[in-house]
């Protein structure tokens, strides 16, 4: 018999084939002596959170009646879980970024996040908010990049609470720049040009000295910039 390839190949040989990894399994057998017997010849491990995280994504598409899967695509979608059963992003390879009804009270925080992001992003918003004129343009928008370089410096677990957070700092930092804009120029609406030296005297210091948390918000004190 010959067993798995290093590289992920299929098996072959009398006691496994290409065609028993694909062939249909349905998930209430999935527990037996047998399949469990079968997972292992193919390098699953039952007994893994990775394994576990999938069967269990698999039956909540059940809605009462009986699903088929085979080893194959049980194998595949592992690779799509780390060691802890968390779901990994395929976007930028993190995991703990997945919104579920376990976690989502939790996403919903203020916590403490680095004050190089803060300033990554209070940069590239009043960059952006210039070039386009106050206008949020999710075509040429690079916040995404901010968001990922932050979940690379966070622990997996405060990851989505994190990302909350630097979203509160960048709605305040883009309502500075909308009431300085104002402050210059009360016609303004955005999408109209506007004189940037309208932004020279805000910082992010200056925008962070005046939030306060409220809830699992920021929130601004009342304040007056100057022009």
């Amino acid at each position: 018999m010959i067993s798995i390839n290093k590289s992920g190949g299929l098996f072959a040989g009398r006691m496994f084939g290409a065609n028993s990894l694909m062939s249909s399994i349905p998930l209430s057998s999935l527990s037996s002596p047998e399949m469990k017997k079968r997972m292992k010849a193919a390098g699953i491990d039952v007994n893994s959170k990775q394994y576990k995280a999938v069967i269990n994504e698999m039956k909540k598409g059940q809605n009462g009646k009986e699903c088929y899967t085979n080893i194959l695509a049980i194998r595949n979608m592992m690779r799509s879980y780390d060691k802890d059963g968390d779901y990994i992003c395929p976007t930028n390879g993190l995991a703990g970024l997945l919104v579920t009804d376990e976690n989502r009270d939790s996403r919903n925080r203020i916590i403490d996040i680095p004050e190089s992001s803060k300033d990554e992003m209070f940069e590239l918003t009043k960059k952006e908010f210039i070039r386009e004129y106050g206008v949020a343009n999710g075509d040429t928008t690079k916040r995404s990049d901010v968001y990922t370089n932050l979940y690379h410096k966070m622990p997996k677990k405060e990851r989505l609470a994190a990302g909350h957070t630097l979203e509160q700092y960048e709605r305040q930092y883009t309502q500075a720049f909308v009431n300085a804009v104002k402050a210059a120029n009360p016609g303004w609406r955005p999408g109209q040009p506007f004189d940037a030296g309208a932004l020279d005297g805000i910082t992010r210091e200056s925008v962070d000295s005046t939030l306060v948390q409220s809830g699992s918000s920021l929130v601004r004190q009342s304040v007056e910039y100057g022009i």
